[in-house]
């Protein structure tokens, strides 16, 4: 699965304008709305080709260009600004059938005015400030799902937004395809793992389903030699072999059984076309290890997974490995499992049985073999390493009945206070952002599960772009949430949400 996620994607520029002021001012707004765009597609930090379209004068041609949209699967996300005054009820139809991703761009040509020489022709043609509120208001009056950056192309501010929204478009875009495979059911007695598939479908588009773990054993048997030889060749040469893991250690034929769990992965995912998946330790058929490696290695290349049949936590792992392509930093499936309460900033140290994805390492991961105390089966390979100290977030993902609801916390991860010698899984330590009580009481009263997704390559900025796309719920708790602002929020937010969907 190592492709560009955004190869092949475009978002279309669309210029918003009218007859009214003559054919002269039209080819003006057409050269400058093409500046705009070129600018923006010129752009390091906007990831997707920009293509710009011919300047919109009137409703049917507005309809039809955001009905184009809807059928090119090139297209991920619509920009629209409204260079002169666009009478806005000419665009009601169009926004109406428009099912893609919405961004309304609020910028003008120049970013400075020329103060000596402006009349009325200048005032005429650059009336973005004018057109588009009359804009806004159309797309509040129909409640148009929608991003809202203002400001011009050259600020880098307006570009960094631009650019976190085209990766939530393309997420939601890759989301909209994604196929998972549950291999078994969740655990059993877990509440929060649990999920309705169907709304999910509905609302996200992805496609949960369940096969058989047997169903992958066939495939693990088949797996030839040769595979298992060129993974293990791969392994040494991106990571340390303890020493009784290595070839020729006792422990090195437990090593390449998780090879040949990633080789059989590989192929029945590529096979069926599935971007995520989950797996159960209460559920292994034949295999003889939980698969841990292999989960860890497929991670790194953008696969989303979720322990214990967590499809919701594996679905938001794939999400947020799309809208973080080529930035820096890591972003892996996590789980909140102690605390470190003796001191005055307390840390909360995350791990998982074996499956922490290595893009979050600090450190050049070690495979090292050792016994799992659950499942009931030959003791699993994993790789150990300790995560990178840095800014992130970490976010889960649960189902109130009513409605989905993502809850966030932005945090900075840091170093453990002392080695960690035995603790033979992956980990992260982090502080919580406020703090540790005003956090983990907010993550707790907001419902937020346990299973998570960690990134330090996204922040609240993509994260609230993601959650505008799917319309979807985002709590966020940041160094600004205090227990009265949060308690407000939650009340208000469900409040919200319940009516938006209607009696």
């Amino acid at each position: 699965m190592r492709t560009d996620p955004f190869a092949g994607h475009e978002l279309w520029f669309l210029t918003g304008s009218q007859g009214l002021y003559g054919e002269e001012t039209l080819q003006q707004v057409a050269e400058q709305s093409r500046r705009v765009a070129e600018a923006l597609d010129a752009a390091g930090e906007v990831p997707i080709r920009v293509v710009w379209k011919p300047v919109l004068t009137d409703a049917g041609a507005i309809r039809r260009a955001m009905g184009e949209a809807n059928e090119d699967p090139s297209c991920v996300g619509v920009i629209t600004w409204m260079h002169t005054f666009s009478p806005a009820k000419m665009w009601i139809s169009g926004l109406d059938a428009l099912r893609k991703p919405l961004l309304h761009l609020h910028t003008q040509a120049d970013a400075a005015l020329p103060w000596a020489t402006i009349d009325m022709d200048f005032m005429n043609l650059n009336q973005a400030a004018h057109g588009d509120r009359e804009y806004g208001f159309v797309l509040t009056r129909l409640r148009m799902p929608r991003t809202t950056v203002a400001g011009h192309v050259a600020n880098p501010r307006v570009l960094t937004r631009v650019g976190s929204w085209a990766r939530a478009a393309a997420a939601a875009d890759a989301v909209r395809t994604l196929k998972l495979a549950r291999f078994g059911d969740n655990m059993r007695n877990v509440a929060v793992t649990e999920g309705d598939k169907v709304e999910a479908e509905i609302r996200f588009g992805v496609s949960v389903n369940t096969w058989g773990v047997n169903d992958l054993v066939e495939v693990v048997e088949s797996v030839e030699d040769s595979a298992v030889d060129a993974l293990v060749q791969e392994y040494g040469d991106l990571y340390r072999f303890a020493e009784d893991a290595g070839p020729g250690g006792e422990q090195h034929e437990a090593v390449r059984y998780q090879a040949r769990i990633e080789a059989a992965l590989r192929r029945f995912l590529e096979d069926g076309g599935f971007g995520a998946f989950t797996t159960n330790f209460e559920d292994l058929g034949g295999l003889r290890q939980l698969p841990g490696l292999a989960v860890q290695r497929l991670m790194a290349d953008g696969y989303g997974f979720g322990g214990e049949g967590d499809w919701k936590t594996s679905v938001l792992l794939h999400t947020l490995k799309v809208a973080a392509h080529g930035l820096p930093g890591g972003t892996s499936f996590m789980e909140d499992y102690t605390y470190h309460l003796d001191t005055d900033t307390p840390k909360i140290l995350g791990a998982h049985m074996l499956e922490v994805c290595p893009t979050i390492a600090g450190d050049t991961p070690r495979v090292e073999v050792h016994p799992l105390s659950i499942g009931g089966r030959e003791d699993p390979a994993r790789l150990v390493f300790t995560a990178a100290p840095g800014e992130g977030v970490v976010v889960g993902w649960c189902d109130l009945g009513d409605r989905f609801r993502w809850v966030a916390d932005e945090i900075d991860v840091v170093e453990p206070d002392e080695p960690l010698p035995n603790l033979p899984v992956a980990r992260a330590v982090w502080q919580p952002r406020p703090d540790f009580a005003t956090a983990t009481e907010g993550w707790l009263t907001a419902g937020g599960p346990h299973h998570t997704v960690l990134s330090t390559a996204l922040g609240a900025e993509e994260l609230t772009d993601l959650a505008e796309v799917f319309s979807t719920e985002l709590v966020l708790i940041d160094a600004e949430t205090t227990r009265r602002s949060l308690a407000k929020e939650l009340r208000w937010s469900a409040a919200y949400h319940r009516l938006a969907q209607g009696l």
